[in-house]
């Protein structure tokens, strides 16, 4: 049995805490107090397209909750990482494993210096949503990445006993890479369109805008030495087909009028593109509109 802390228990975080928890792991939710007020009445409630059940676990709003933990999963917002880090790191057992399992390539790189020592970099591959207060949603996939380490095979272990599918790859930060690719592709145009992916898709235009997007993406990461599948727009492409009802995280957080990860999304693309002289012209288009969207909302 191992003991799990859940850093920013979203979306992403209630999901993998839920199947870890329900396979015998001791995991704590470190999370928003409506949220945690409402696992802690009822548990954690857990709807799949096949099952829908209350899992207990612990609930906790304050950092010093991963005191005990074996092994520390970070889920917040990637603007929210460095502060993140500050808050765990005074509570941090010398041997807790930490692993980023946030969108964006380079949290992992960022929350390492703060917490002074290695973070686990992880790629994930999951749809969910929050449906309500300690109510998480799983729309489809749920596969994980990990970046090789010392723990990292014991903690694949515990994931894939969980039904959970990873694997230990020495190559996590190419496939958060390619993640990136994908969400710059879906994101921002999820969210200024209003539409989930299979709608979306089919709107006059809009693959020839994710197209473009990918070209520039995959510019700006084979030129930082980054290796791009030759099939990436294809699976981009895909994606809607494989998960038609899916919006984004960007479309999600608006929704709920939150500020998105759009700056470490298709805005890194822009930043990383200025620094390398790569023109990135869809990417800032998209970048602007969400962030016209945000402002819009007072975010």
């Amino acid at each position: 049995m191992t003991t799990i802390a859940i850093v920013g228990a979203g979306a992403v975080g209630c999901y993998f805490g839920a199947l870890l928890a329900r396979a015998g792991e001791t995991v704590t939710l470190i999370g928003r107090a409506p949220h945690v007020d409402a696992v802690r009445e009822r548990g954690l409630l857990l709807e799949t397209r096949t099952l829908r059940t209350a899992v207990p676990l612990r609930a906790e709003t304050e950092a010093a909750a991963v005191a005990d933990a074996e092994v520390v999963l970070v889920c917040v917002k990637s603007g929210d990482t460095e502060a993140a880090g500050r808050a765990v790191a005074p509570h941090l057992h010398p041997d807790a494993a930490v692993l980023s399992l946030q969108n964006g390539v380079d949290n992992a790189a960022r929350l390492a210096p703060v917490l002074g020592r290695a973070v686990i970099p992880v790629a994930v591959y999951v749809a969910t949503e929050m449906a309500g207060p300690g109510h998480v949603r799983h729309h489809g996939r749920g596969e994980l990445v990990i970046g090789a380490g010392p723990a990292s095979a014991r903690i694949a272990a515990a994931f894939g006993a969980a039904g959970i599918p990873t694997v230990v790859s020495e190559s996590a930060v190419d496939a958060l890479w390619s993640k990136l690719i994908v969400n710059c592709a879906y994101n921002a145009l999820s969210a200024v369109g209003g539409l989930p992916y299979g709608r979306m898709i089919r709107v006059a235009g809009v693959p020839e805008i994710m197209t473009e997007v990918v070209a520039e993406c995959a510019a700006v990461a084979r030129a930082s030495g980054i290796r791009v599948p030759d099939d990436i727009l294809a699976t981009v492409l895909g994606l809607a087909e494989a998960m038609p009802e899916q919006s984004s995280s960007t479309a999600q957080d608006l929704a709920r009028g939150r500020a998105s990860e759009i700056d470490h999304l298709n805005g890194f693309i822009v930043r990383t593109g200025q620094e390398l002289g790569i023109p990135t012209p869809t990417n800032r288009v998209l970048l602007t509109l969400v962030k016209l969207a945000e402002a819009r909302a007072g975010l």
